[in-house]
């Protein structure tokens, strides 16, 4: 309905599993990102298409992402997951603390608990294996326990 069928082809599937019907391309457009950018990311794939398929003057999409820290203050939540294994029903079961905390969790948080900026600490550039490191300093912003970044 555009009327751009003639210049524009999309082909849905994993880039290692299809064959394109040309050599080059010159835009590469995905939706990669994971949980905290990288996890179970598809990012792996877009730089095999890259190398193979991209032309010297093609462009991916999106071209820059970054990684960010703030930290949380969310007595709530540190309640709730942490403390809580100081009294199960009656039971001290305060060492499992240890592998509560050294377990990621994806999570939505409330803006109110964040008590600092976020940070960049990571960025990537979508056109070169390349992942700029920056040194992390943030100003808290609020009084407060810090439970997570």
């Amino acid at each position: 309905s555009n009327k751009l069928e003639d210049k524009i082809t999309l082909i849905k599937g994993r880039i290692e599993d299809i064959t394109l019907p040309v050599e080059k391309v010159d835009i590469i457009i995905s939706e990669w990102m994971g949980y905290f950018l990288l996890f179970e990311s598809m990012l792996d794939s877009v730089l095999y298409a890259r190398d193979l398929y991209l032309s010297d003057s093609g462009s991916v999409y999106p071209d820059l992402c970054n990684i960010s820290l703030a930290a949380v203050g969310d007595t709530d939540r540190h309640r709730d997951r942490i403390a809580f294994w100081e009294d199960v029903y009656g039971f001290d079961m305060a060492c499992m603390k240890t592998a509560v905390v050294a377990e990621a969790v994806v999570e939505v948080l409330k803006a109110d608990t964040l008590i600092s900026e976020p940070t960049v600490i990571q960025a990537i550039v979508g056109y070169f294996d390349v992942f700029f490191d920056k040194g992390c300093s943030t100003k808290v912003s609020s009084s407060g326990n810090n439970q997570a970044i």
